[in-house]
């Protein structure tokens, strides 16, 4: 098998490193940016931002029309990255998303027509209308940053980040994610409703037509030295240890199906680090761990039906397991 390595926007220097003052200060425009055409979810927000310092994918889930897919070209005008879109259906086929070999007649040979993927942020829209033969055509794309077609391997441009979004009704016709997909994803944020006054302020911007362009507040090369800075974060043993409880009680849990794997206490060291960054601290505290483990979590476990039917979730079982187990101070 042949590699051919990605010539497009995005190809970034992965040595250079800024301070975590210059994170800090530059994160906070990014998130004022967002914030002038985005109404609220700032909580949001800050996790998304800590998922693409994380170099880790996204999945947005809500009901239609609370700016989900507003949300992910938002960061990507902000970031000044290359962004792609893909419209996701029943009938997607795994080409729609990689690309294909097509015959060129004059010359007598085939080209390779890059397909979607190629680009720093992609944002696949409704992900669970995609068949599973499709969806499956997106695991090497998100873990090895490749694709690989007919023996030739690709490397996709650098940094590359995948923003989901899913609808939790309308279930018909719709592919659950398999569980080997979900646990690519870094963070499942669930987007609700606004706040009445949220929503006043979100008609009243329409109304009145306020300007939506945005300030370009960095590049690839940028984003790839942001991820490097972030993992020079300093992170105790004790830490360390505290993360791993926490994974391992969701695998002892009588109440869980399935725990997390250890791909999940790497996810929550990971995130925990560039939340440190991003609040301008060097090192990782215990509340950096705590504040970031729903979001890490409640796609990867899956509770005993019993659990289920006296109406615990995800979220419940995860704050009990914060509580029960030992904080380092």
């Amino acid at each position: 098998m042949t590699t051919e390595d990605a010539t497009d926007q995005g190809q970034a220097d992965v040595s250079q490193v800024m301070t975590i003052q210059e994170v800090h200060d530059l994160t906070t425009e990014i998130i004022k940016e967002c914030n002038r055409v985005i109404v609220g979810k700032t909580d949001i927000l800050m996790e998304v931002l800590i998922a693409f310092l994380s170099n880790g994918h996204v999945v947005l889930e809500g009901v239609p029309g609370i700016a989900k897919t507003y949300m992910a070209r938002t960061f990507a005008s902000i970031l000044g990255c290359a962004f792609k879109r893909i419209q996701l259906t029943v009938d997607t086929l795994p080409a729609d998303l990689l690309g294909s070999n097509v015959f060129n007649q004059k010359s007598g040979e085939f080209w390779y027509r890059k397909g979607p993927v190629f680009a720093n942020l992609v944002l696949a829209d409704e992900i669970n209308r995609c068949p599973p033969k499709s969806q499956s055509a997106l695991l090497e794309v998100m873990e090895e940053r490749q694709v690989s077609i007919e023996g030739v391997t690709r490397k996709l441009p650098r940094p590359f980040l995948i923003v989901a979004t899913q609808n939790p009704v309308e279930q018909e016709g719709t592919y659950p994610l398999p569980e080997a997909q979900l646990d690519r994803f870094m963070f499942r944020l669930i987007l609700g409703y606004p706040t009445d006054s949220e929503e006043v302020e979100i008609v009243r911007r329409k109304h009145i037509g306020m300007a939506t362009d945005l300030r370009v507040l960095a590049d690839p090369n940028t984003i790839i030295t942001m991820q490097n800075t972030c993992r020079t974060v300093f992170i105790e043993e004790d830490i360390i240890n505290y993360i791993r409880d926490i994974v391992v009680r969701t695998r002892n849990d009588p109440q869980i199906l399935l725990g997390g794997s250890p791909r999940a206490s790497l996810v929550l060291m990971s995130a925990s680090k560039s939340r440190a960054a991003m609040l301008n601290r060097d090192y990782v505290v215990p509340e950096d761990v705590r504040k970031l483990c729903v979001q890490t979590l409640n796609h990867r476990l899956i509770l005993k039906p019993e659990a289920e039917l006296e109406g615990l979730t995800v979220q419940r079982i995860v704050s009990k397991i914060l509580g029960e187990v030992d904080c380092p101070r």
